[in-house]
């Protein structure tokens, strides 16, 4: 039996996806020692099964239909897209799932890389059991850091492991295009994923339980992206459950809730996440394994003064740029608290992720794109704020008719009728995720509308939205 080995560490990071990755870059920039844990590749979810993957995926998409609505260019592009060259395409951004460049990154921050599974085995304790089943215990003199994100929910089905039913992962790193896919779900795995499958040849077929796609957007939101991927020939089905899910000499059969049965080769199923924290030791710090962990807006886990939470593990915002925000915000956060510094935790401090609340920026890489920062007008009524939502329809724009032709698209933004600040915006169109950074900076900067006036924007760009939308609230 070998010895176990014992480290001491200032900090520990279980989870080297984007958010551990960037706590573990802050505590360095700060002098602490610090040690990173991963079971899987360096770089986790988002560099090898989500943003990535599905960027590239959806790019030579997007790209395609938008040159389809260009004079002069559209007849040039009207065949089939290259699906192996797609997916070599995709393949290179993943680097192959090789982390190589990501463990290259790591040492260049001077972190130490701990392969292997990590599990809290008492309070500022990580025992690591490595490939080789050999143990090592890291210890942390100041905090632990809980980095290691979600994974994808799958419903109570009879018999549903037997299927081999595609989840997320499965969705963006397969070698094939399959003939047929049933996607279960309307949110933004599933309306990104049919955008991707149904463009590079499968027949798509979309089952959603509820009455319409993107339920945490403004509901044009989902209303136009449903009637795109029907134009481009997917089915689109709302208010349908599905009841079983069986394979058949290999083919996939659905049964709905009315009993119509649905055949594919494929099925996804993008219904939801977890925490992965089912088995990270968590009982022995007094906390239920497979939870959420709730936290601070420093990312302290509530009632443990060394324990962190960072990105999805909270389920404050399941967003990679989100998680990388909290990461800077708690990677600062530990090095205030362990040099003695003053914590600067008030809204909008050094100290405190704010933007969790109020400010988190949403793209939907389909086409056309969505795209929305803070609340939604539902949301924003429900949160018992005065406002007033003001739309424009993007295809008034002028730079919006120059980008395609047949531009269509809606932004709305929520003003609070009080404070005249803006609590949300939201736009739907081609090319509009590059317009939602400028909404952000207005939203988390609480900049009053009678400023905005004076932020003039480029003519003829889509951003000039933005005059059209201060006008309706002008006149409404």
């Amino acid at each position: 039996m070998t010895e176990t080995e014992t480290n001491a560490y200032d900090v520990v990071v279980l989870g080297a996806g984007p958010v551990g990755e960037n706590v573990a870059d802050r505590t360095r920039a700060a002098g602490l020692t610090t040690a990173v844990v991963e079971s899987e590749l360096v770089g986790g979810e988002c560099s090898y099964w989500a943003c990535m993957p599905s960027k590239a995926l959806l790019r030579p998409v997007i790209a395609r239909a938008d040159a389809r609505r260009v004079p002069g260019l559209r007849q040039s592009v009207q065949g089939p897209l290259d699906a192996s060259a797609v997916l070599a395409h995709r393949d290179y951004y993943t680097s192959d799932w090789k982390d190589d460049g990501q463990v290259g990154w790591l040492d260049s921050i001077g972190a130490d890389l701990h392969r292997g599974h990590g599990r809290l085995s008492g309070p500022r304790t990580v025992t690591v059991t490595g490939p080789d089943g050999g143990e090592r215990v890291l210890t942390a003199r100041h905090a632990v850091a809980v980095c290691t994100g979600s994974r994808a929910a799958l419903p109570g089905l009879p018999g549903l492991d037997a299927v081999k039913p595609w989840t997320s992962r499965e969705a963006t790193s397969s070698k094939a295009v399959p003939g047929r896919l049933i996607v279960i779900g309307g949110g933004v795995v599933a309306t990104e994923m049919a955008t991707v499958w149904q463009a590079l040849g499968s027949q798509v077929t979309m089952l959603v339980r509820g009455k319409g796609l993107l339920p945490r957007m403004e509901p044009f939101a989902g209303e136009l992206i449903a009637e795109a991927l029907s134009e481009a020939g997917a089915d689109v089905r709302t208010g349908t459950s599905v009841e079983s899910v069986t394979r058949e000499n290999g083919t996939v059969v659905a049964l709905t809730g009315t009993g119509e049965r649905i055949e594919a080769d494929e099925i996804l199923f993008a219904t939801g996440r977890a925490p992965r924290t089912d088995d990270i030791g968590l009982e022995s710090i007094g906390l239920a394994p497979g939870s959420w962990l709730s936290v601070d807006d420093s990312l302290r886990v509530t009632g443990h003064d060394w324990l962190y939470a960072v990105g999805d593990v909270n389920h404050r915002a399941l967003l990679t740029h989100q998680g990388k925000y909290q990461a800077r915000i708690a990677g600062a956060a530990i090095a205030a608290r362990a040099t003695g510094e003053t914590l600067l935790a008030e809204p909008w401090g050094a100290h405190a992720a704010t933007a969790d609340h109020t400010a988190v920026p949403q793209v939907v890489f389909t086409d056309p794109e969505a795209a929305a920062v803070g609340l939604s007008l539902a949301e924003a009524e429900e949160a018992g704020h005065r406002v007033k939502a003001v739309d424009v329809d993007l295809s008034t724009v002028a730079g919006a008719g120059l980008y395609a032709d047949g531009y269509q698209g809606r932004a709305r933004m929520v003003v609070d009728i009080e404070d005249e600040i803006l609590r949300g915006v939201t736009f739907v169109g081609p090319g509009v995720g590059e317009l939602i950074h400028s909404a952000t900076i207005a939203v988390a900067g609480r900049v009053p509308v009678g400023r905005l006036w004076h932020a003039v924007p480029s003519y003829p760009t889509i951003s000039e939205v933005w005059l059209r939308l201060l006008e309706a609230y002008r006149d409404a």
